[in-house]
């Protein structure tokens, strides 16, 4: 072939290449389509013309792909620093108006709670409780109106408000997702800052009062707005999807809100640190305590507020990742490439969303099963005799453990392992199937056994925290302890199922054979549950608020009975929904694992790689073209 036919035949796509190379948003499955192209033609160039021009350009071409590849490949160190200094900043400025929502929303809302205290003295006692009342008057006539703060060691009253300022956070932006649900905690929180610094203002202790509570206030209510914001952000994607299909809308949305929710993490534990160590000490000089509080106002206002504008006026250096919408069709995933959190998590719901019926019907089939099965077994006894719900309010924090444990009756452990097996079952037989890769012969029984095996083992580890109840009293410690636990060992568990299921080994080399794909990036893998953990919780959080209370207020304008037989009915009813709540979380993790497999096995083999190099000079045909060959 002559060189300028050649050059002719190639050229758009050479054109095309540099065209995305010089855009500032180009997607790099793209780049490396077009990068395996040039390695391809240069190979020809370097046996056909290699005393010419074009060979020398392909090379340039060739080099320039590698050194952007090259310079975009960040340190952990600098994409930590990236995050602060380039990334969340630039997510507040994108999200400006959620965040002043968000404020306005609180302000409105304290103003409401000062309104109220000054209209109606019982107000407070309303919204704070009489308890916290009582004690408070108390602390005022002793001559010291601040000792609630003294009242605990500094230790763990830091850590205990860390960790419930966080909670309440969570759930503001969980909530979040349904847009509505955000306002109303918002609306609520206000309203309690309100009414608890006007109760103050009314006892003549305005001063001291603002002193010690804003100390650390100040960045724990910012952080309760930016939880606010970041929840509203979520919500915006399902409610005001544009111009996007709903689900696509609401990926991008929920990845932008939960990154600014990583962005307040840091304030809330200083907060926590400082109302722990330093609030309880109020024989501090009034100008240290007002300096202080003025410090971190404007520690709030220079990050969130005029750091962003100022990096937005100087043009923020790339675009957000999540501005990228996933394709609106069935869109097919390639299981033979390495890929990152993002990506990963963008699958799961590619998966799903290409299975929904089937997994959807499975869950359905699964907590029905479980809930029927255990209320046939235990027909001698009544429904509140076999699971208990502490309230409406905390029906998962506090209930969900009797689902696996067993402590009412025998039967519940080895229900729950049936039908988490069926599940488990299903969800990697059409991981498999789909995955379209050469595996062991499917077994159905031997493969079953493999997974009841292995969830056997899952709940010995979830077991771990009954038979540790005694040093996890709160239901807060005991969600810790299992996100702990599952956080560090559920990914090699599950993994090690999948490696069972596909590669037809037996536990032991499984589980040599799992953890050895971990170790090659374990950060990928635990970010990645972490992120599936806290998908979940937020379905979680959506079930323990008023939705629930509103499914069982319709129950009981539609089936009229005796209370004591509605109160049985509402336990029946209580168990099937937290079970099909779980059954669709677990299926979206076990999805998870079977996608990082595969993204795991590509790093430890480079077997996708190896064919693609392999390809390299050898393809005989260019856009449809028989290559010449040199005989």
């Amino acid at each position: 072939m002559r060189e300028t036919k050649f050059i002719d035949q190639n050229k758009e796509k050479w054109e095309e290449l540099e065209e995305t190379m010089e855009s500032r948003y180009y997607q790099p499955e793209k780049l490396l389509q077009l990068f395996v192209q040039i390695l391809d033609d240069l190979s020809f160039s370097r046996t056909f013309y290699p005393n010419r021009s074009v060979r020398v350009y392909l090379n340039s071409l060739a080099q320039k792909i590698f050194f952007t590849i090259y310079k975009n490949r960040k340190s952990p160190f600098k994409r930590f620093s990236s995050f602060w200094i380039e990334e969340l900043p630039q997510l507040v400025y994108e999200s400006r108006k959620e965040f002043l929502l968000s404020f306005l929303i609180f302000a409105f809302s304290s103003l409401i709670g000062v309104l109220s205290t000054q209209m109606d003295p019982d107000f407070p006692t309303l919204i704070l409780g009489e308890d916290y009342i009582n004690m408070t008057l108390e602390n005022i006539d002793s001559g010291d109106p601040m000792a609630v703060y003294k009242a605990k060691g500094a230790f763990g009253m830091s850590l205990g408000i860390t960790i419930n300022n966080l909670f309440v956070a969570f759930l503001t932006f969980a909530l979040g997702a349904t847009y509505l649900g955000a306002i109303i905690i918002l609306v609520r929180n206000g309203i309690m800052v309100g009414v608890f610094q006007y109760f103050f203002i009314q006892k003549g202790l305005f001063y001291e009062s603002f002193l010690t509570i804003w100390i650390h206030g100040t960045l724990e209510i910012s952080a309760i707005i930016i939880a606010g914001a970041a929840g509203l952000t979520m919500g915006k994607g399902l409610v005001f999807p544009g111009t996007f299909r709903r689900i696509q809308a609401f990926q991008k949305s929920a990845r932008r809100g939960l990154k600014i929710m990583v962005g307040i993490f840091p304030i809330f534990v200083a907060a926590g640190f400082i109302e722990g160590y330093l609030t309880r000490h109020t024989e501090l000089p009034n100008e240290i305590r007002f300096i202080f509080i003025v410090l971190c106002l404007l520690f709030v206002l220079a990050y969130f507020i005029a750091y962003p504008f100022y990096k937005a006026s100087k043009g923020f250096k790339n675009a957000l990742a999540e501005t990228r919408i996933p394709p609106d069709k069935n869109e097919d995933i390639d299981f033979h490439l390495v890929k990152n959190t993002g990506i990963l998590f963008t699958d799961i719901f590619t998966f799903f969303r290409k299975y929904q019926k089937k997994i959807l019907l499975l869950v359905l089939v699964s907590a029905t099963t479980y809930v029927v099965t255990i209320f046939l077994v235990t027909a001698n006894q009544l429904p509140s005799e076999t699971f208990f719900f502490a309230g409406i309010s905390s029906v998962f924090a506090d209930s969900l453990g009797q689902f696996f444990y067993g402590k009412t009756h025998k039967a519940i452990p080895i229900v729950s392992i049936c039908s988490m097996s069926i599940s488990i079952f299903f969800l990697y037989k059409w991981m498999r199937k789909e995955s379209k890769i050469h595996h062991q012969k499917f077994k159905a029984a031997s493969d079953f056994l493999k997974v009841f095996f292995g969830v056997i083992i899952m709940h010995l580890l979830l077991m771990t925290n009954v038979w540790m109840e005694d040093g996890w009293r709160s239901s807060l410690g005991s969600v810790f302890y299992n996100f702990l636990v599952m956080g560090i060992a559920g990914p090699i568990l599950l993994l090690w199922l999948y490696t069972m299921f596909v590669e037809g080994k037996n536990p032991f080399k499984a589980f040599g054979r799992a953890f050895r794909l971990i170790r090659f990036r374990y950060s990928t893998v635990f970010s990645l549950f972490t992120t599936l953990f806290i998908v979940g919780y937020i379905f979680i959080l959506i079930l323990d608020s008023y939705l629930l209370t509103l499914f069982l207020e319709l129950v009981a304008w539609v089936i009229h009975l005796e209370q004591e037989q509605m109160d049985e009915l509402s336990i029946v009813l209580l168990s099937f929904v937290s079970l099909f709540v779980f059954y669709l979380v677990l299926s979206l993790i076990i999805i998870g694992a079977g996608l990082l497999y595969y993204s795991l096995l590509e790093i430890a083999e480079t077997n996708e790689l190896r064919r693609r190099i392999d390809q390299i000079g050898q393809s005989q045909k260019i856009k449809g073209l028989e290559r010449e060959t040199s005989n």
